[in-house]
């Protein structure tokens, strides 16, 4: 007897929800970048370390509340935790284009990092309950995408934004959406499958089986503490720490190293801002689909890295006289970096049990947040101190040759609690 199909519909129903919701959370972290290239350090006597750390300022709140949003969202509601956080963000980004002086800009900042720390552990437990194994990698991915797809078209209106009606009216205008989506998220999704009145009962039920049959292949964690000892968790929350310096080290500044170009205008640093992105979103697609057929995770991580850590290198190489060419490089290394973000986070769910791999991914994504904390300030330090863009060329170069180094090893030492079957190691 073949197995039931699952539900196509998941895809059409839940995927534009949680696409659109993601881009929203991440262009209101994003467009700092174009705030302070745009006249906000100006206008409000923001110096060039005190720039770089507000820059930073939202990952450090962003550090502090990812483990116990994702037991909220496994234990009690994601959908709940997310709409509150949707309302709360969108408010304090709005906030970000009223304030007078810079200890207001530190707070929101701040609380900005916080309010945003629960949705990617929410959003990727979300998805653990409605994407089997061989779907999971491309259901992250579509979540990812929000990042570079918002970056691309938030590169190009912010551009215009900033230029219209400046600094100030760009966050507000960018900031009310996260608000009026939050009533739209709350109508559109449920938490489970179970709950779904979309879904048929013969649909519920064959999902669930597919779901139950994968959580026998593991062997059971009692707790976050026992998961978190695991080898393979301590190695990716590291990894991802060196990954993220990169990605926003690159984020946060690119604006600011397209605009140091000569003759550059707001409207064109929005334009070629946007171009990275366009690769990622491609190489994203490509990665998360041979990923998911085959079923190898980190062959489909760490060879981008590389490629990443390499086109930075070469851009330093080559340096600020040819620049051109060393933007080139910059849109390989950035659409590199995004490439693999599929693949990596699917590779918890397949080496531990539910009740725990909400909580270790929430953990390896708080060091990304301590990542990008450090990304964001000490390349916006870098760039500052040594009035050019070469320092910072190679301190994400190094960081992201560590992250490749550190994907390889994955896998290599024994888990904690977690069987050696085979389709369990992420390999």
């Amino acid at each position: 007897m073949s197995k039931p199909q699952l539900s196509a519909s998941r895809w059409f129903r839940l995927i534009p929800v949680i696409f659109i919701t993601y881009s929203l959370a991440y262009l209101d972290r994003a467009n700092y970048g174009f705030g302070a290239a745009a006249g906000m350090a100006e206008d409000l006597s923001i110096t060039s370390s005190m720039s770089s750390l507000l820059g930073a300022l939202f990952f450090l709140g962003y550090f502090f509340f990812q483990v116990p949003g994702a037991y909220y969202a496994e234990n009690k509601s994601a959908k709940k935790l997310v709409f509150v956080a949707l309302i709360l963000w969108g408010l304090l980004a709005t906030a970000t284009g009223m304030v007078t002086n810079v200890t207001l800009l530190i707070g929101i900042r701040f609380m900005l990092g916080v309010v945003e720390s629960a949705v990617m552990p929410a959003m990727l437990v979300f998805l653990s309950h409605w994407f089997t194994k061989k779907e999971r990698s491309r259901a992250n991915t579509f979540l990812i995408l929000g990042n570079p797809v918002t970056v691309l078209w938030m590169s190009v209106l912010s551009g215009y934004l900033v230029t219209s009606i400046g600094w100030r009216g760009m966050f507000i205008v960018e900031g009310l959406p996260a608000v009026i989506w939050a009533f739209i998220w709350w109508k559109l999704v449920n938490d489970k499958p179970k709950d779904a009145k979309w879904l048929t009962d013969e649909e519920k039920r064959a999902l669930s089986e597919e779901m139950n049959r994968e959580q026998a292949d593991l062997k059971a964690v009692k707790n976050y503490r026992e998961a978190f000892r695991s080898p393979s968790v301590i190695i990716l929350a590291f990894q991802y720490f060196f990954w993220s310096i990169g990605v926003y080290g690159f984020v946060l500044w690119l604006p600011s190293i397209v605009k140091a170009a000569p003759n550059m205008s707001m409207i064109a640093t929005g334009w070629l801002s946007s171009i990275p992105y366009l690769l990622a979103i491609a190489l994203m697609l490509l990665a998360s689909y041979f990923s998911d057929k085959t079923l190898h995770r980190k062959r489909f991580v760490w060879p981008f890295l590389l490629i990443g850590a390499i086109a930075f290198y070469a851009s330093y190489a080559i340096g600020p006289d040819q620049f051109w060419i060393s933007f080139v490089l910059l849109i390989i290394a950035g659409g590199a970096m995004y490439a693999p973000y599929g693949p990596f986070f699917a590779i918890i769910p397949e080496i531990l049990p539910r009740n725990v791999a909400g909580g270790a991914m929430a953990l390896i994504n708080s060091m990304g947040a301590l990542g990008s904390f450090a990304g964001s300030y000490i390349v916006g330090y870098l760039n500052g101190s040594t009035g050019g863009f070469g320092a910072s060329y190679m301190f994400m170069a190094s960081s992201l040759l560590l992250s490749a180094i550190l994907t390889i090893m994955v896998g290599r030492t024994k888990q904690v609690g977690i069987r050696s079957q085979v389709g369990v190691n992420p390999r």
